[in-house]
């Protein structure tokens, strides 16, 4: 049984843990905000790229490179996870989704890219090694490093080095809800429907060349949405994760305060008793 010394020691020690996972949870909570209103800020251009887009490709037939559907021999694969841990399992999460997603691609040339140090470790420690691989990025999140990411890929596409492309990361759709999903990034899917009311539509630029502008354009973009949504699910997952910490901390610094009460009740019992005992020995 822990001394009364050890047991102060130890309240002492979690306490100091509850300060530093409570100041955690505040630094992630005011981090979250700012990457929720990014995400908010981004989506009704991401929205507006995809609806002309769409609109253009549907009025219009179109021999774009990055339209073309091929046999899939060659596969990319973007996996976009968080650098750091501490957010309970948010990169597990997505490193199990892009493992399944692997492990299902028979017969294929699979090509690998990593964002994010936790998702290369995870699927490196099961035999998956990324042959691209971007660190640091959610340190300084920046448009640029999207589109980097983008014309990689882009380019492998219409030299036909690949003939398709997946973007597999975490969707922030809540504070308490970040879910893995698998994205096909290219070829670029043809409109399911038309709206038959929508008219023909005259462009200006031509449609050719709004599409050389656009296409590019909404490939970095959904890489850039990616990255948003992964950088605000973490900091989701890392808020949680802390505020249980922190309750935890206090539901068992409760618990050894009341250790710490009993073993001082039992001190002070045994020493009122060595007292008893000695003045009755003095009194006989």
């Amino acid at each position: 049984m822990a001394t009364l010394r050890q047991l102060r020691t130890r309240v002492t020690s979690i306490g100091n843990i509850q300060r530093v996972t409570n100041a955690m949870y505040m630094v992630a909570a005011a981090k979250m905000r700012r990457a929720q209103d990014a995400i908010e800020s981004a989506r009704p251009y991401a929205e507006q790229i995809d609806r002309t887009l769409r609109r253009i490709q549907g009025s219009v037939e179109s021999d774009h490179a990055l339209f073309r559907q091929r046999e899939v021999r060659r596969l990319s694969v973007v996996v976009v996870s968080a650098d750091r841990g501490l957010c309970g399992g948010f990169n597990g999460n997505v490193g199990r989704q892009a493992r399944l997603e692997l492990e299902s691609q028979t017969g294929v040339e699979v090509e690998l890219t990593t964002v994010g140090r936790k998702g290369r470790d995870f699927l490196a420690s099961r035999g998956f090694e990324a042959s691209r691989h971007h660190a640091d990025v959610f340190r300084q999140l920046e448009f640029g490093t999207a589109a980097q990411i983008a014309r990689g890929l882009t380019s492998d596409y219409a030299a036909e080095r690949t003939d398709r492309a997946l973007l597999i990361f975490s969707e922030f759709r809540s504070v308490a809800s970040q879910v893995p999903v698998v994205r096909q990034l290219l070829p670029i899917a043809p409109p399911e429907d038309q709206d038959p009311g929508a008219g023909t539509c005259i462009f200006e630029p031509g449609p050719e060349r709004l599409l050389e502008a656009l296409v590019p354009r909404h490939v970095s973009f959904q890489v850039w949405r990616a990255l948003l949504e992964t950088n605000a699910g973490f900091f989701a997952a890392q808020m949680a994760a802390m505020d249980n910490a922190t309750k935890n901390a206090g539901d068992l610094i409760t618990e050894l305060t009341r250790e710490v009460n009993k073993e001082r009740q039992s001190s002070i019992t045994l020493e009122l008793m060595d007292i008893i005992g000695g003045a009755e020995a003095v009194a006989q």
